[in-house]
């Protein structure tokens, strides 16, 4: 068996791996001049490769339950147990697990490793520039002249962060073949807003819970450090909302987000906690009252939304006026009128419909013979480790199936 993978991120090469171990011939084609870029950024450059925790909502898909069903056959403990085996101890931070070594380059030389044990070709600098099946497998055609396949595992990547390599043409390829788009757009990315302040307020970071609307519909919700930018927010909590904000403004529709920068409170209990802060210091003046709540320049920002005079005695504010501050720090909105570009997104919502695929093996229904693995399919995960468990999960999967020519786990019901 003759199998060519075509993309060496993340996914690709765990196919690549599963696919030789199963006995197969494998190839990989690489555009650019070395595997396994991607994995080298992720994790801050330390690879938080999985996580414990693991939930059907934390990976995202037009087709809902497509995703889950594919980690289930290769789960989070499957993955750590084969980094083990290759070498990688990992270490548990509340559930993110990263190499011992706290290095995402030792994830990718284990990877290399094994490669190269199992006598897997590595074609770097060769850009496939069509698929052409056959009655007898494929052809394909690279910048490097044409290759031959009894199956093609398509690992291409998304459209984010082309500088390692996944420049969206996998998404080409696989429409060449037939299959359909869900649209691709940029997530786990930063939200650019209309407001004309943030250049006053960059480059504080705030507790607070970020609340999506799409019109007048909460669609998200995140808590942690957001991070405010001299265009608008950044974070985790606003990464995890991020693509669902994407799809708002794909659709043309109004986005806004609320901004709670004391999640810890009810509405009543921060109500209290104000009046109790005031009955104690009425004598500072506005400006002074919120020192040691937050960041000077979150203070200032408050104040000028308010319209109080910041040198009024915080005792003399009325009710309305302090009424006024509790809105603007659990309930303050802001207008997102884009995402930032898919060179800073993480990873894409959308690609290949999940429903042109067979759930049990990658497989493609319109091409036999073809699989899909990574973010080249509508799969997008949340922050921390799923984007890396979604590509381990898919390229087991399709590495084993295409070696095999078999369902993982002898699933036999394929609809999804």
């Amino acid at each position: 068996m003759n199998i060519v993978v075509v993309g060496a991120g993340a996914s690709g090469i765990m196919a690549a791996i599963i696919a030789a171990r199963e006995g197969a011939k494998v190839t990989i084609l690489e555009q650019k001049d070395r595997i396994g870029k991607k994995i080298l950024s992720t994790g801050n450059g330390r690879c938080n490769f999985t996580n414990l925790a693991q939930e059907p909502q934390f990976y995202r898909s037009e087709n809902e339950s497509f995703p889950w069903k594919i980690i289930e056959n290769f789960s989070a403990q499957n993955v750590i147990a084969f980094f083990l085996e290759l070498g990688i101890y990992s270490k548990n931070r509340n559930g993110y697990m990263y190499p011992y070594s706290d290095q995402a380059t030792a994830v990718l030389d284990v990877l290399r490793m094994e490669i190269e044990r199992l006598h897997v070709q590595v074609l770097t600098e060769h850009k496939c520039m069509q698929i052409l099946p056959g009655k007898k497998g494929f052809k394909i055609q690279t910048n490097q002249g044409m290759i031959k396949a009894d199956r093609v595992i398509l690992s291409t990547g998304s459209k984010a962060a082309p500088v390692t390599g996944s420049d969206g043409n996998g998404y080409d390829l696989a429409k060449q073949l037939g299959h359909h788009l869900i649209p691709v757009l940029p997530a786990l990315v930063q939200l650019r807003c209309k407001e004309n302040f943030y250049k006053a307020i960059a480059g504080v970071r705030v507790n607070g819970t970020v609340s999506l609307y799409i019109d007048q519909d909460c669609v998200a919700e995140d808590t942690g450090e957001i991070q405010l930018t001299n265009y608008g927010i950044s974070g985790i909590p606003v990464f995890q909302v991020s693509r669902y904000a994407a799809l708002g403004l794909y659709q043309h529709k109004k986005v806004t987000a609320i901004l709670n920068f004391m999640p810890g409170f009810t509405n009543e209990q921060f109500h209290y906690f104000l009046l109790k802060r005031l009955e104690t210091r009425p004598q500072k003046t506005v400006g002074e009252f919120l020192i040691g709540m937050f960041h000077k320049k979150l203070c200032d920002l408050f104040l000028k939304c308010s319209a109080i005079d910041k040198n009024k005695p915080v005792g003399t504010c009325t009710n309305e006026e302090i009424g006024n501050l509790e809105t603007l720090i659990q309930q303050f909105e802001v207008e997102i009128k884009e995402t930032n570009s898919f060179e800073q997104a993480q990873v894409c919502a959308g690609g290949v419909d999940t429903k042109e695929v067979r759930i049990e093996s990658l497989e493609s229904r319109i091409v036999p013979g073809l699989y899909f693995t990574g973010e080249i399919l509508d799969v997008d995960g949340i922050c921390g480790g799923y984007n890396l468990q979604w590509a381990w999960s898919s390229g087991y999967m399709a590495g084993k199936a295409a070696a095999t020519n078999g369902a993982i786990k002898g699933r036999k019901n394929d609809k999804n």
